[in-house]
């Protein structure tokens, strides 16, 4: 009983101390934002501060125009997510559902984009976007993704070849269409892997900066995290500070991660691997 015993317990507490070491970095910029600048570098350093200084995160929305750059990045951020969501689950269905002709060829050449790095893109992203009038607006960071994503569509498929197929049989029989076996049987069935694929497309959209950077030039248009690097810029010695726009901005994913946490788990675990 002891030994059965001992290989969870020993599991459980690597994987504590696991966590825990990753968990430091955000842990100590949570105490940073609440000391002063000179405390911030003291040496040797400490964890807790020796007056909390809460003005910190009054300055932080203050400083800059925090709010705004925030509804800016929560625009972005949905509308990514729900265009990924749409672009990626359609095809994911046709590839995984429908037979026709050529379709494996064309699922691997799809996978084939994911070789494609961002670098090889920007150019001729830029180049396209600067021909529509859309460069300084908000359009080339969220209508690409309604033109799908090759991960997300790879994910997908691979949820929908576990659903059994005489759940579809079932509704053609009855009478559904494709497209009404897909929004009724289907992407209720896959809401693990749905939710999956939001909540890592709402992350990526939340934290991105090399694309508003390339796209954005008006500061009102900013998002948070362009807004925190011109904050950087402008105010290097206020670290603590930085931190703590650091926090506030780090705090809306980690409750969206947590909310969505046993969904998003449970759609990681059951996407199958069939081919």
């Amino acid at each position: 009983m002891k030994a059965k015993l001992l290989k969870p317990t020993l599991t459980s507490l690597g994987l504590a101390v696991a966590g825990l070491f990753f968990l430091l970095p955000f842990l100590w910029m949570i105490s940073t934002s609440l000391k002063t600048d000179a405390e911030a570098f003291s040496i040797p350093a400490h964890w807790i501060p020796r007056v909390i200084q809460w003005s910190n995160y009054k300055k932080a929305v203050t400083t800059i125009p925090f709010f705004q750059q925030t509804l800016n990045t929560l625009y972005i951020s949905v509308m990514t997510t729900v265009g990924t969501v749409i672009s990626s689950a359609l095809p994911a269905y046709g590839f995984a559902r429908i037979k026709w002709p050529g379709r494996d060829a064309l699922f691997t050449l799809v996978l084939a984009t994911m070789m494609l790095p961002f670098a090889v893109q920007m150019i001729p992203m830029y180049v396209i976007f600067r021909q529509l009038g859309w460069v300084n607006s908000f359009k080339p960071l969220w209508v690409p993704s309604f033109f799908g994503a090759a991960f997300n569509i790879f994910l997908l498929r691979q949820f929908f070849m576990t659903i059994p197929k005489e759940l579809s049989e079932a509704a053609r029989i009855d009478g559904l269409s494709e497209l009404g076996i897909f929004a009724r049987i289907i992407m209720p069935l896959s809401r693990p892997a749905v939710t999956t694929v939001a909540v890592l497309n709402f992350l990526w959209a939340w934290t991105m900066f090399l694309e508003p950077l390339i796209f954005l030039n008006d500061p009102k248009l900013y998002t948070l995290s362009l807004g925190l690097r011109a904050f950087q810029s402008a105010h290097t010695a206020q670290w603590a500070v930085l931190m703590a726009a650091g926090v506030i901005f780090t705090v809306p994913i980690v409750l969206l991660f947590f909310a969505a946490q046993r969904v998003f788990i449970e759609g990681i675990t059951l996407t199958g691997i069939k081919g």
